[in-house]
């Protein structure tokens, strides 16, 4: 296949688009500079700008673009940013398809496990309601964007839970804290997030450029685990230990609206469609998980 893809200087663009290459896929990457080589294609999604020509040939459009959620405080300011950062792209390479006689078959937008905002221990399908808050929002008009795709385009919002990878991602400031003994569980610890391995995000992706799934998809493992799990599995196999918990009082103190958006809301959210498809986890387990995110075992 031929594909476009926007964000893929990120975590999981990086990783993905070497994925699909390896898989034997054309990856051209849209850029905001002076193109450095010929998978290289500029278009400015901020004024709205990208050469319909761009997209002709391509069998399919993955967007990933989007402002880091958890870099910076909340300010206004950030948040008008993150809304700006993800519905300027994906609006532009909808309009963009709009304008071709023949568009991609495929247009995968991201989106987030927070489109349902905090839901407790409920399990989360596709078909659950969005939720409250500033991140339900976005997802909700991030999804909206997408949808703007012309009539004929297979378009799907893989609402992607905690990724986890040896380096950066949800771990990168967790793990060495980890590692030096005085890392912990994160408020009560009881909340769900809905994690999945950098690998498997990537698979999962390359999975949905062919699989007969549209609209949204859940993208995370199919065991669920609460925070307290999750760091009492990654103390265990760092062989160190966590008793550092972070009350949410002090969470809230030091980060604000984000603490209770990222760290502290819950979602328990199944990866319904996605195993119903057939889709094979390389990690379905947290065990398998911490494993290779620690680096305690070797894939």
């Amino acid at each position: 296949m031929r594909i476009i893809m926007a964000g893929a200087s990120g975590l999981i663009g990086s990783d993905m688009s070497a994925r699909l290459c390896s898989d034997g896929h054309t990856v051209i990457r849209l850029v905001r500079r002076q193109p450095e080589s010929a998978d290289e294609l500029r278009w400015d999604p901020a004024a709205g700008q990208l050469d319909p020509a761009h997209l002709e040939g391509a069998d399919a459009v993955i967007n990933l673009a989007g402002a880091g959620i958890g870099d910076r405080p909340w300010t206004r300011r950030r948040i008008e940013e993150l809304f700006r950062s993800r519905l300027d792209p994906t609006r532009t390479l909808a309009a963009a398809m709009k304008q071709l006689a023949e568009p991609p078959r495929t247009f995968i937008s991201q989106s987030g496990s927070n489109y349902y905002g905090d839901c407790g221990s409920a399990v989360l399908r596709e078909n659950a309601p969005n939720g409250s808050g500033i991140m339900a929002r976005i997802c909700l008009e991030w999804e909206a964007a997408a949808h703007e795709a012309p009539a004929g385009v297979r378009v799907v919002t893989p609402r992607t839970g905690v990724v986890l990878s040896q380096s950066g991602g949800a771990l990168g400031r967790l793990l060495p804290l980890l590692r030096l003994g005085i890392g912990g569980p994160l408020g009560n610890g009881r909340q769900y997030w809905p994690w999945i391995t950098l690998p498997d995000v990537s698979s999962a992706f390359s999975f949905l450029l062919s699989a007969p799934l549209a609209g949204p998809v859940n993208l995370c493992a199919p065991e669920s685990a609460d925070v307290n799990s999750l760091v009492a599995q990654l103390a265990a196999a760092l062989h160190r230990p966590a008793f550092f918990r972070v009350p949410a009082p002090v969470l809230r103190l030091v980060m604000w609206k984000l603490a209770d958006e990222l760290l502290l809301g819950s979602q328990r959210m199944e990866p319904a469609l996605l195993a119903e498809a057939g889709f094979q986890w390389q990690h379905p387990s947290l065990a398998k998980a911490v494993e290779w995110a620690t680096g305690s075992a070797q894939d």
